[in-house]
């Protein structure tokens, strides 16, 4: 696995070729291996991201390229990782720490949302915090207690943070990209789920054509549209697919970017298709969809034909090993929402 990796992401390299094969896991390898380069300032750091290359082997020969004093090993202690993010990026450094699963973020939480969200609106603009938290995210790995977790609608409800989360290698390449060259704190959210993704990625410098904050259509339909994010997008493509063999067309959305949310594109393509579901791992009471639903509707009322529906996991926490797969929004869960959406006769 090392040594695999580490050839993928040696496409960055201006020599390399442009667009290569690698899973979601080489993409953000290759993405931090370019933003190592292009800037002297940028630090990695985290619980064993340094010999190991990390325990999902992401920062895989990234010290041995960038030495240890750029890349390097913490204590396990999420609270100074990130008390240590914000002290270096006050004094001029742009780091991007990395909490080793996702669950392990809520002892860190103080420093989240009291320093890093707040510091550039405490010192009115003085201080910027370009942090970039990589967050290996969501489930669907099977792992024990506390290695699977859906934390966005905690960190998008914090102001001053941006949260994102990719869908594939591509995206994983772009969005890492954008969030590192913000000035402002970013949850960068990966589906562990998706790393072993392989998909063609073009290694280009500029993320290119989609600004922060904008979602992306994915699959075009005309009879629903599937809204989601991180793993749960590839989930709703083979909904689609499903779905397509019975002659329901269903538009999917990759929202990306949590914080901000593309309202205008959601709401758009709700008007399109007149009906909306909205798929998310996170339990159902105030998660990050709920908000979705909230924007769809005030933008797009007067044109859907249904209420959006919201597709989730349960209210319970979230559970260790076999019983995932029982937990997490199935084909056959979506499915039964866009169903309800289509029969849906208004009053």
């Amino acid at each position: 696995m090392t040594g695999t990796i580490t050839e993928a992401a040696g496409a960055a390299d201006a020599s390399a070729p442009r667009v290569r094969e690698m899973s979601m896991q080489q993409a953000v390898n290759a993405a931090l291996r370019t933003v190592l380069r292009e800037d002297p300032r940028t630090l990695v750091f985290g619980e064993d991201v340094g010999a190991l290359g990390g325990v999902f082997r992401v920062t895989d020969g990234l010290q041995e390229e960038f030495g240890a004093e750029r890349v390097f090993d913490t204590p396990l202690a999420e609270s100074a990782i990130i008390g240590m993010a914000v002290g270096l990026a006050m004094n001029g450094w742009r780091p991007i720490p990395e909490l080793q699963f996702d669950g392990f973020a809520y002892p860190a939480v103080d420093q989240i949302v009291n320093q890093l969200a707040r510091m550039n609106y405490r010192s009115r603009g003085a201080v910027p915090m370009p942090v970039t938290l990589r967050l290996p995210s969501f489930g669907g790995i099977q792992a024990p207690e506390h290695h699977g977790e859906s934390l966005e609608a905690l960190f998008a409800h914090v102001p001053g943070l941006k949260v994102c989360a990719p869908c594939d290698p591509q995206d994983a390449y772009r969005l890492l990209l954008q969030s590192v060259r913000c000035d402002d704190p970013v949850v960068y959210m990966e589906p562990k789920a998706r790393y072993w993704d392989r998909r063609p990625v073009e290694l280009a410098h500029d993320p290119g054509d989609m600004p922060v904050g904008r979602s992306r259509v994915l699959r075009r339909g005309r009879h629903a549209t599937l809204v989601a994010w991180g793993a749960m997008v590839h989930r709703c493509l083979q909904a689609a697919e499903y779905a397509a063999e019975d002659g329901v067309e269903l538009e999917v959305v990759d929202l990306r970017w949590l914080k901000p949310i593309d309202a205008e594109g959601l709401a758009a393509s709700a008007a399109r298709t007149r009906r909306a579901v909205v798929v998310h791992e996170a339990p159902l009471t105030a998660g990050l969809g709920a908000e979705v639903s909230a924007l769809v509707t005030e933008r797009a009322f007067g044109a859907l034909a249904a209420p959006v529906e919201r597709v989730a996991g349960f209210d319970v926490p979230y559970p260790a090993g076999p019983l995932e797969p029982q937990y997490l929004p199935t084909i056959d869960r979506i499915l039964s929402a866009v169903q309800r959406t289509l029969e849906y006769k208004r009053p």
